[in-house]
């Protein structure tokens, strides 16, 4: 599936990722820095009717959100990472045999430890306010 959006119509887009992606909770982002993976998380998240603020996990590498139906999504930043035996001493496996939604940007950085089934967004930057999202379910 291929979107086309701007980044003020990323509320809308949110609902339809979801609708798209069934039950899939593993969910990666790709795309250049300022692409807007943060922002569509952001939307994702709203969407999900999370309770917290959502952030950028740059430097906390993890943000957990609770939702209003005290269910948990996680938000993965892997950018700052630098080798995959980081990722695999903070435990991200269990986070995604969690069941929960796990939103991760810059997955190539731990592609090693990825589970089989995910859904891939990778987005594209158009102009400086729109983006094309290609998504894929594997």
């Amino acid at each position: 599936m291929v979107l086309k959006s701007s980044l003020k119509g990323l509320k809308d887009i949110a609902y339809e990722l979801l609708s798209y992606a069934g039950d899939h909770t593993i969910w990666l982002l790709e795309g250049p820095m300022g692409s807007g993976k943060t922002t569509l998380v952001k939307e994702l998240c709203r969407a999900l009717q999370t309770v917290h603020t959502v952030n950028s996990p740059t430097f906390s590498i993890i943000n957990e959100y609770a939702t209003i139906n005290h269910t948990t999504i996680y938000h993965v930043d892997c950018y700052r990472l630098d080798h995959i035996d980081d990722a695999i001493a903070l435990d991200f496996e269990s986070y995604f045999a969690s069941g929960c939604y796990c939103f991760i940007e810059w997955p190539s950085k731990i592609k090693a430890i990825l589970p089989l089934h995910y859904f891939l967004i990778t987005i594209e930057i158009e102009t400086a306010s729109s983006r094309t999202l290609i998504c894929t379910r594997y």
